[in-house]
């Protein structure tokens, strides 16, 4: 049976295996309780491009998405996402490596889709990286109809979930921007006879219902 290899050994030198204990002590501190240690893991796999060779690092980096701390998960984003795209010249990342992080973008569900709106929500530069990660799983729609409508959670990243429907072109979300803009509008009406809502709270549901609406009208 043939021995699986960390790295993609036919697009690198062989110097290369000077840096396996380095990427070895970094991806055991990917799980460290210690943030500022799990963010350096991060940036020291993505200096030496173990993230892009190795299917072993890219896919400990995925299992990232929903790190406790929004700083170590939007530098996981910025590399997994780029691990999508060719890097600055123009090498493109071995398919062993891609798929394995699409087989876990596949199985994102609510959890990590809600993690990665809040790096949106606070990182404008994810933006591009986010929607890639999204557009490769396809429970996104899904769960992004859910948060959509969900009261309980943030305004602002109910805002961020209508923006990637739409920038993604997630079909599957329409119903739930109907529902939502719905009742919004019927919310304003009623609001505007009987001024019981604060400003803050009026003022949340009219970029919900504004982003909303023109959500619909890209995506139709």
């Amino acid at each position: 049976m043939k021995q699986p290899t960390l790295f993609e050994f036919d697009d690198i030198s062989t110097d290369t295996m000077e840096l396996f204990p380095a990427v070895w002590g970094a991806a055991e501190r990917l799980a460290s309780p210690d943030a500022v240690e799990r963010d350096k893991a991060v940036a020291a796999l993505v200096e030496v491009d173990a993230h892009r060779l190795s299917p072993l690092v890219a896919y400990l980096l995925a299992t990232r998405l929903a790190d406790p701390n929004i700083e170590v998960r939007f530098h996981v984003v910025q590399a997994l996402g780029a691990i999508l795209f060719p890097d600055e010249e123009d090498k493109i990342t071995p398919d062993e490596v891609c798929q394995h992080v699409l087989g876990y973008l596949s199985l994102m569900r609510r959890r990590q889709i809600f993690a990665l709106l809040q790096v949106a929500d606070r990182y404008l530069a994810a933006e591009e990286h986010i929607a890639s990660l999204l557009n490769a799983c396809s429970y996104a729609g899904i769960a992004l109809g859910d948060i959509i409508n969900d009261r309980r959670a943030p305004a602002s990243v109910r805002q961020q979930a209508i923006h990637f429907s739409a920038l993604v072109g997630f079909t599957n979300t329409i119903s739930a921007l109907e529902r939502l803009t719905s009742r919004l509008e019927a919310k304003s009406e009623k609001q505007e006879r009987m001024a019981f809502l604060s400003d803050e709270v009026a003022s949340d549901e009219s970029k919900l219902l504004s982003a909303a609406q023109a959500a619909l009208v890209r995506m139709k």
